[in-house]
């Protein structure tokens, strides 16, 4: 039988015990949400600012891309309308922060609205809507 005056453990043990079971959640817990932060630091993000229709003996689409995503981004396909079969181009490395010149080899009809998007070796597609002059 336990008399009042026996104790289990002393209560500065329990509280020292206590203290390093929370700092090793919080240590395991800071590690995880490390880990999920990291994860998705890098983003692939593109903005199409404008594009020039060519015409003459080649015809296609000149596209100035920005990249103000946090990591380079390579072009190297694009489709002109939402079913279409997307097609190879040379790819266009981007980097960060950085804007670029992209010609889309594409026979154009005056008037015509078209929607184009740019298309990344990661698979994101990048939409830009616009009209033929």
């Amino acid at each position: 039988m336990l008399k009042l005056k026996d104790k289990a453990m002393s209560p500065v043990i329990a509280a020292i015990i206590l203290m390093a079971v929370t700092v090793a959640i919080s240590i395991a817990v800071a590690a995880w949400t490390g880990a999920l932060t990291f994860g998705y630091m890098e983003t692939e993000s593109l903005q199409i600012q404008g594009c020039a229709y060519q015409s003459g003996e080649i015809q296609g689409i000149n596209m100035t891309v920005y990249n103000d995503g946090t990591t380079y981004a390579t072009i190297n396909r694009f489709k002109i309308g939402v079913n279409a079969n997307p097609q190879e181009i040379t790819a266009v490395q981007i980097a960060e922060r950085d804007t670029v010149e992209i010609f889309l080899p594409f026979n154009w009809t005056s008037g015509t609205l078209y929607d184009i998007f740019l298309i990344t070796a990661t698979g994101n597609q990048f939409p830009y809507r616009t009209q033929a002059p």
